[in-house]
């Protein structure tokens, strides 16, 4: 019998996030969701009944210690999910200090500053940390620099952080999904000025099933790296 998992998740407000974490949800394993405001966490533990909640706002992370003190934290972690990301698209001449302030927070000093603090628990579990990150932690076009530099950031960060861990158990993946069908590439249409159609896109699901085989995977393997491309 399969073992009930308990999983801190960022981004499960929709997307990639919302799809991972239905598939753990309905499987019955415990869910502690993390959310920007008390406002967003209330809504989460609407959707998924019986998952606690993590308030911390992300874009903030030196705020990150001092919120979770105000908080009781899991005992347990077997897996921590990193899938919280935003994106702002502009040329290097025309991004401000704010926008890449921003994004690099969000996207890469959050995600470290969260797995500092749950490493203790993943060491006990020989847990699993998931980064996921995008096409442009592998590759950078014009006028995604800063999203880019987040997400080759991201990269580095799951490379050390797999070299330290591994001889206490945990394992680490990045996922490296292309486009999705999700807000966030809505908001990547309309700021290239192009109409969006979900349907030429992978479906969070498709990203979703990639994500838990790599989390179940028997403990002789780890996937380190994961890409997932567009099918159509």
């Amino acid at each position: 019998m399969r073992r009930m998992a308990t999983h801190v998740i960022t981004g499960a407000g929709s997307g990639i996030g919302a799809a991972v974490a239905r598939r753990l949800h309905a499987r019955g394993d415990e869910l502690v969701l993390h959310a920007r405001d008390a406002g967003r966490a209330k809504e989460l533990a609407g959707e998924f009944p019986g998952a606690r909640t993590l308030v911390g706002d992300l874009a903030d992370p030196d705020r990150l210690s001092w919120a979770f003190s105000h908080q009781t934290l899991p005992d347990r972690v077997d897996t921590l999910l990193h899938i919280a990301g935003v994106i702002d698209l502009g040329t290097v001449g025309e991004l401000t200090p704010k926008t890449w302030h921003h994004q690099l927070n969000v996207n890469l000093v959050a995600p470290a500053e969260l797995t500092r603090h749950f490493l203790p628990q993943l060491r006990l579990t020989q847990g699993h940390v998931v980064f996921v990150n995008s096409g442009a932690g592998l590759a950078a076009h014009a006028e995604w620099s800063a999203y880019a530099a987040s997400k080759h950031g991201l990269k580095a960060l799951a490379d050390s952080l797999r070299h330290e861990e591994h001889a206490n158990g945990v394992r680490v993946t990045s996922v490296y999904p292309g486009r999705t069908a999700s807000p966030m590439q809505a908001k990547v249409h309309q700021q290239e000025g192009k109409e969006y159609d979900a349907a030429r896109w992978i479906d969070p699901e498709s990203v979703a099933t990639s994500i838990v085989m790599a989390i179940d995977l028997p403990r002789d393997a780890e996937v380190n790296d994961l890409s997932v491309r567009p099918g159509r």
